[in-house]
């Protein structure tokens, strides 16, 4: 797989009146549903705080800044919504909701677990057309940071760890994590913007792959909680990739 394969994205956080554009690469607006494309913009902006705690969205304004209808505007607040990142209220509209860092690393506590008990699971069931899937996400994920294209690799991340999932054979985990990784995402993002941290995530998941593979689950699960838990070090990153897109 080229890197001409791996979808990316370049996301610009709006400057003066806050109606720019999302900007793409390799015909990504085009290939994307808009109502993602919206909501990767808005997503970014929400946490890079260019939209602050308690801003109402406009639907409106935001249609003709990305010239649709309010239609996708509507899908992609339903998506920031569903990943907790704005409050709908009856009559009222859609506003910013404020992330506090102690439930950000609440979920991440959860997040390592079900993604290990995923990862341990993988590596009994997986059937070998998911293990090509991973094997594949695996290598975008290379592809992406050997270009240091940290939006490709967040794609890509997202599609890795679709794969773990997927394989586990357990739906219910499957949809649990999916639904947890979708309010992780954006905060995700942020973390992989850290220096040398897109190189350690792919050095990682080269061990979680290698253990999967091999049907070690006990390695899968041990190496999977460690690659999403924020503790110590990692921690620490957290806390400050959080703190420079506040400022």
């Amino acid at each position: 797989m080229s890197v001409s394969d791996v979808p990316a994205a370049t996301i610009m956080p709006p400057a003066g009146d806050g109606k720019s554009a999302a900007v793409s690469k390799g015909g990504l607006a085009s290939a994307r549903p808009k109502a993602s494309e919206i909501r990767d913009a808005l997503e970014q902006e929400i946490v890079t705080n260019a939209r602050t705690a308690g801003e109402r969205l406009d639907e409106q304004a935001i249609a003709r800044r990305f010239a649709v209808s309010r239609t996708p505007v509507r899908e992609a607040i339903n998506q920031l919504a569903s990943a907790g990142l704005i409050e709908q209220l009856p009559n009222r509209g859609a506003f910013v909701r404020q992330v506090g860092l102690g439930e950000l690393v609440e979920m991440f506590e959860v997040m390592a677990e079900l993604e290990g008990m995923a990862g341990r699971l993988a590596a009994r069931r997986a059937a070998p057309q998911a293990l090509a899937a991973l094997q594949a996400a695996l290598v975008a994920c290379s592809a992406a940071a050997a270009q240091q294209d940290t939006d490709a690799y967040y794609y890509e991340n997202e599609r890795f760890h679709h794969a773990i999932y997927d394989a586990c054979g357990n739906a219910f985990l499957a949809a649990e994590a999916k639904r947890l990784h979708m309010r992780l995402k954006a905060y995700r993002r942020l973390q992989l913007r850290v220096s040398q941290r897109m190189k350690q995530s792919l050095q990682e998941h080269e061990r979680i792959v290698a253990a999967i593979a091999a049907g070690d689950g006990e390695t899968a699960e041990r190496e999977l909680r460690a690659h999403i838990a924020v503790q110590g070090e990692r921690f620490a990153d957290l806390v400050a990739s959080v703190g420079a897109a506040a400022r």
